[in-house]
């Protein structure tokens, strides 16, 4: 069941849904990418499917889509949210479980760029890491993720003009050892597959397993 939250950040309240596992073995927190917020069905497909595979999910909405801006905060702010949110989960909803930190391809990046400030987490998990604007292969945005020791898990579609494949398996291959790349084939930046079918929410939910392993495997 569903939960709706508010976590204070500074003089505001940010909404947040709880999205509780029945038997869990750990917490997810989960930020939403650039375009769309904690609301969006892939979002929720993701959250509801992890719950549902052990893992108790809290989604968090950045304060500029809270307040209904197009454009993204700037990345002091977000990484200040990140801390924020995660401390906040880890005293009021986590009871002692491991906190992985998660998120859509801005979300994602943000929490990397927390954790490389200090942030605490069991492991990283990016639901398409936005590893370069589309075709600026030559721009990556990669550094600080090589001196991090802690587990990440990227999950890629192999579409996605975000991060093509040649250049994200080159940067996987320098980071740290318990770091893993996992492939949807024909999935783009959002994991939609031409003539799939499917809906946003099932798109979402297509990632569940790799994440619910990732999990398992570091948090025994």
């Amino acid at each position: 069941m569903t939960q709706e939250l508010s976590i204070p950040f500074e003089e505001l309240e940010l909404s947040a849904l709880w999205d509780p596992a029945e038997n869990a073995k750990a917490v997810v927190v989960l930020a939403h990418g650039s375009g769309a917020g904690k609301d969006h069905e892939f979002m929720a497909g993701f959250a509801l499917a992890l719950a549902n595979l052990d893992a108790s999910v809290l989604r968090f909405n950045f304060p500029y889509m809270d307040a209904g801006k197009k454009f993204p905060d700037k990345a002091p702010t977000a990484i200040a949210v990140w801390r924020q949110v995660r401390d906040w989960v880890e005293e009021n909803m986590a009871e002692g479980l491991p906190i992985f930190a998660a998120g859509k391809s801005f979300g994602g990046r943000m929490a990397s760029l927390a954790v490389a400030e200090g942030m605490p987490a069991q492991g990283l998990i990016f639901l398409g890491y936005p590893l370069h604007a589309p075709k600026k292969e030559e721009k990556l945005r990669d550094e600080h993720l090589y001196p991090l020791d802690l587990p990440m898990l990227f999950l890629e579609g192999t579409r996605d003009p975000f991060a093509t494949p040649e250049k994200m398996e080159e940067v996987a291959s320098k980071l740290n050892q318990h770091s893993e790349l996992s492939w949807f084939e024909g999935g783009n930046h959002s994991f939609k597959v031409a003539r799939s079918g499917r809906s946003a929410a099932q798109d979402g939910a297509w990632l569940a397993d790799a994440a619910t392993a990732f999990i398992a495997k570091h948090t025994d």
